[in-house]
């Protein structure tokens, strides 16, 4: 007589292997939001010059950079952008500043502002040292530390074969409108403008 009884082999869950939860293997990379088909929106756009422990980029596109009217209230750490038919009526008070699109290594991208020779001509080491690292580092990792002795910046070029940056897809103005979203002048009556005249 045949058996029609089917063979049942009875399935145990046996536990995974002591390896399956090596954190090397199910840590998420940085860039796992990207490659999960996910787009990251930039929110935030620093503008400040680069942290003297940062080895940073600057985008070499020209469409990249522009030369602008700022005031920088330095108690306050920071910058206001001024629009040029208000500036001609505040002279004394800003200063024109080459503003550079910068990354670290870490991917923050920040606006870093270079000031530009004053109407006199007269150039400080330190804008000029300034200058020359935000044009080496369109090529270059570089990291810009102040040194006071020397009055002007030293530029550290990073020894190890980096990366080339990963930019966002956003256009200067894009990347402007984020870091001064909050900080731009288009009144006589802005805040700051009354601070600057003693009226606040």
């Amino acid at each position: 007589m045949v058996n029609l009884k089917p063979n049942i082999v009875e399935q145990v869950e046996t536990a995974p292997p002591d390896d399956s939860f090596d954190l090397s293997k199910l840590r998420l990379t940085q860039d796992f939001v990207e490659t999960a088909g996910v787009k990251k929106l930039l929110t935030t756009v620093p503008v400040r010059k680069p942290s003297p422990q940062d080895f940073v980029r600057v985008h070499p596109g020209a469409d990249y950079r522009e030369s602008l009217a700022v005031i920088e209230l330095k108690d306050d750490r920071e910058i206001y952008l001024l629009p040029p038919d208000m500036a001609r009526e505040l002279p004394g008070e800003f200063v024109m500043a080459n503003l550079y699109t910068a990354i670290n290594r870490q991917g923050v991208v920040f606006l870093w502002p270079v000031r530009l020779p004053a109407p006199d001509g007269r150039v400080l080491e330190w804008h000029r040292t300034a200058a020359v690292a935000a044009e080496l580092a369109m090529v270059r990792w570089v990291r810009v530390k102040a040194n006071m002795t020397l009055g002007a910046y030293e530029i550290f070029e990073a020894s190890a074969t980096i990366p080339d940056p990963r930019w966002p897809e956003l256009s200067f103005s894009e990347l402007l409108r984020i870091g001064f979203r909050d900080r731009l002048v288009t009144s006589f009556g802005h805040p700051v403008i009354n601070r600057l005249r003693g009226l606040a």
